[in-house]
């Protein structure tokens, strides 16, 4: 299954090191979960992306990607100055944008 287009900007603006680009990926109100902790909207998310995404030279890549109940399973590499392995992901889109995104 190929990623749709706001799973493969979330990949590619931290490889790219555009935070910019990053926040406009989530939608205004957007909830991202990582391992409990909540960020609601850009700007927490923002906060998110400094202390754990692109502030430490994030690289990500997608290892493999299924669909099911309305919601995206990606199982992603990290690599960088913060935590390197893999992860799983779990993202809920709007339209073009990510909605919600539960890191475990």
């Amino acid at each position: 299954m190929t990623a749709p287009q706001p799973i493969r900007r979330f990949v590619e603006a931290p490889n790219a090191a555009d935070s910019e680009a990053f926040l406009q990926i989530f939608t205004a109100d957007a909830l991202l979960t990582d391992w409990g902790r909540s960020f609601r909207g850009r700007e927490e998310i923002a906060r998110w992306n400094q202390s754990d995404n692109i502030g430490v030279q994030s690289h990500l890549d997608i290892v493999r990607i299924a669909q099911s109940d309305g919601a995206y399973h990606v199982r992603i590499k990290v690599a960088g100055s913060g935590f390197n392995s893999e992860g799983d992901m779990t993202f809920t889109l709007d339209g073009d944008r990510i909605a919600s995104l539960v890191i475990s």
